[in-house]
């Protein structure tokens, strides 16, 4: 028995020393494959090869725009905006203007022989839905983006772009926070202060009864009218406000009684909700202008012969301009998706003209640039004294806010 022991004893250790050994060779081909990875990926700066995993202590994904080179041969502009869903008019507009304008800049020879790409991701009009729409396109290598569209992703995106330091130029996201101490981030709309004080100063002078109707979930509008109610204060002018939020905004009957009487009805909101309050004013017999901001561009589609309300909206582009530029990027709008451009559309084409215009001056001619470096770039150029852009929604310059200065128009909606 004692010799069946001390054999079962022996057996053990003989296989307790077989597994270290096959330990210390495992861990010797695996510091070997590691080595043989370092020597091909060629740094020395601790950087990664475009398509491998980040280094140790590194959140970054290597394959973006800083490694941009070993993936593609354009440069790659991003974006996200709302394509399905109740704000789909706006993300699908932006998708085209800016799609639009990367075409004939490519058919233009583009950027020194180099080719613009563009790619949009659906958000949803969702600030979570844009953070993860971000991701995908930076890890894809985008270099410089469009940001999102609406206000709410908007400030997501630049959230994570100004850690990456990718410059953003939103065609549409009005709201005072999404460039807000953001070094990278600019726009090409105007902002919901500016829209808010012109609606006050427009209204005030030539309405006695004012009204208004706003979101209070939603900073788009709760921007616009904060602003506003400041600025009718400032001029001594009473109004009446009614409310709606996200979960209450398909009848708007309680709202428009309460404001009958009015000879005008401020409405800083979005096109869906302004034709549904176009609707129950006619319904309600009351006969008041219906008066709002950008976001009412795409509302004439959602107006029927009931509806017996005047509809007008500030807007820096009119698509029924005589401008020859206007006219040129309407008709090959037109051409091109079988229907006219709104603003949203405007402001995508021209947020594309921006960044090239801004890259041409600079000299740029580097494909391979990366996001960083070109944001830098951008940024030192746009802010510059010298540097000025008319497009199809007007002149306009930049400072370090972020903001552009532009004259704004008001116009009359031709049911």
């Amino acid at each position: 028995m004692k010799k069946q022991i001390y054999i079962f004893r022996k057996v053990m250790i003989q296989m307790r020393n077989f597994k270290r050994i096959l330990a210390l060779m495992l861990v010797a081909v695996l510091c070997l494959s590691c080595f043989a990875a370092c020597s091909k990926s060629g740094n020395t700066d601790g950087t990664t090869a475009a398509g491998d995993t980040t280094a140790a202590g590194e959140d970054k994904p290597a394959a973006s725009g800083d490694n941009y080179a070993a993936k593609n041969t354009e440069y790659f502009i991003g974006a996200t905006g709302p394509l399905t869903g109740d704000a789909a008019q706006y993300g699908i507009s932006v998708q085209n203007g800016a799609a639009l304008a990367v075409e004939e800049i490519n058919a233009a020879g583009g950027l020194n022989g180099k080719n613009f790409k563009f790619d949009i991701k659906d958000d949803k009009a969702a600030a979570a839905d844009a953070a993860t729409g971000y991701d995908t396109l930076y890890e894809a290598g985008m270099q410089a983006s469009l940001g999102s569209v609406t206000s709410g992703s908007a400030d997501s995106f630049a959230g994570k772009a100004v850690e990456d330091n990718v410059f953003v130029m939103t065609p549409s996201a009005s709201a005072a926070n999404v460039i807000a101490d953001r070094a990278n981030a600019f726009r090409v709309c105007f902002g919901d202060p500016d829209q808010g004080v012109l609606a006050a100063e427009e209204l005030s002078g030539k309405y006695e009864k004012i009204g208004a109707i706003y979101d209070t979930s939603d900073p788009y509008s709760s921007g616009i009218f904060e602003a506003f109610e400041a600025k009718m204060k400032e001029l001594g002018k009473d109004f009446t406000t009614q409310t709606f939020d996200a979960e209450n905004k398909k009848d708007f009957s309680t709202q428009v009684e309460a404001l009958k009487d009015c000879d005008v009805i401020f409405v800083p909101i979005y096109y869906t909700e302004a034709g549904l309050i176009a609707k129950a004013a006619s319904a309600k017999g009351c006969d008041a202008l219906i008066f709002g901001c950008d976001g009412l561009d795409g509302v004439k589609d959602q107006l029927d012969a009931s509806v017996k309300n005047k509809v007008s909206y500030i807007t820096p582009f009119d698509v029924e301009s005589k401008d020859e530029k206007v006219s040129a990027f309407v008709k090959a709008y037109t051409d091109k998706y079988g229907a006219a451009p709104d603003q949203f559309a405007a402001d995508g084409y021209d947020a594309v003209y921006v960044i090239f215009e801004a890259m041409k001056k600079a000299g740029v001619d580097n494909v391979a640039i990366s996001a960083s470096e070109l944001c830098d770039i951008l940024v030192k150029t746009i802010t510059a004294e010298d540097f000025s852009f008319t497009g199809v929604t007007g002149a306009m310059t930049w400072d370090a806010s972020g903001a552009p200065t532009k004259e704004p128009t008001i116009v009359e909606l031709n049911k």
